[in-house]
């Protein structure tokens, strides 16, 4: 996905479970400012979960 300002990341995550993707979430969120995550969504035929979100280099939690 194309953000179009220096400083915005989109985030695609995949992980074996949703604990893992929330711990990984939370990680990012102590760092820099995110937008809140609630679940997760899973990919029929495929292992795991994925999550997306998206952060805010250029300001601090």
């Amino acid at each position: 996905m194309h953000v179009s300002e220096p400083g915005l990341v989109v985030v695609d995550l995949a992980a074996a479970d949703d604990q893992t993707a929330f711990a990984f979430h939370s990680a990012l969120a102590s760092m820099w400012a995110t937008t809140a995550v609630e679940r997760t969504h899973r990919e029929p035929g495929q292992p795991g979960v994925r999550l997306r979100c998206y952060l805010d280099m250029r300001q601090q939690p």
